[in-house]
């Protein structure tokens, strides 16, 4: 085998890099939901990745609907057209923001190859990176205020202008948390998609 061939099969496509994107995504806004508490504990089983015990929900519901949202995001990000995923926590009874993750893309590399557009950084490396957010996003309940009210979640994806909104998607408002304080987590890269994580939560102090 020569060096060309090897490179090209170890090499992430724009779609793999998408799929990356969509798992951290899904690992991480679980880990949120069960760190944040906003679902009973036994309603989350552990799995192993990046090195790591992660908990995810084995509600159907949520599944459904992380499974649904994560395939579109999947598309929009091969498109190039997702700026950010929000998740939005918010107070069930009054409504009001209690905390926003934000889930920042760029785009990097060469983007003027469209689709055919690949990365040679190790599947490896990457992971490692993922693993050092999703640890900073496990140990946040530290510093996070105790959400002590039911609260439920929703996701954003903001995209430029020109996206058409499939049937079941409809536009939404931005949501604003008051008072609001922010930590910037580690960021990671394909070397195609970079992701930055913020949490902006309500400091009542």
């Amino acid at each position: 085998m020569t060096a060309v061939e090897q490179k090209n099969k170890s090499a992430i496509t724009l779609k793999g890099s998408s799929q990356i994107i969509c798992e951290y995504l899904d690992y991480g806004i679980n880990s949120i939901l069960y760190q944040r508490g906003l679902y009973p504990p036994e309603s989350f089983k552990t799995t192993e990745n990046y090195g790591l015990t992660i908990l995810m929900s084995q509600d159907n519901k949520i599944k459904e609907f992380l499974s649904t949202t994560l395939n579109q995001l999947k598309e929009w990000l091969v498109q190039r057209i997702v700026t950010k995923v929000a998740l939005v926590i918010t107070n069930v009874k009054t409504v009001e923001v209690m905390e926003r993750w934000d889930f920042i893309v760029e785009y990097e590399g060469d983007t003027s190859q469209g689709n055919e557009q690949t990365s040679s950084k190790p599947l490896k490396q990457i992971k490692n990176e993922i693993r050092d957010v999703l640890k900073q996003i496990a140990s946040s309940v530290a510093y996070l205020p105790l959400l002590d009210c039911l609260c439920s979640f929703d996701i954003q994806i903001y995209t430029k202008n020109d996206v058409v909104l499939p049937d079941e998607w409809a536009d939404a408002q931005p949501a604003n948390v008051k008072n609001a304080q922010s930590v910037k987590m580690r960021s990671f890269s394909t070397n195609i998609h970079k992701m930055e994580t913020v949490v902006i939560y309500k400091n009542d102090e």
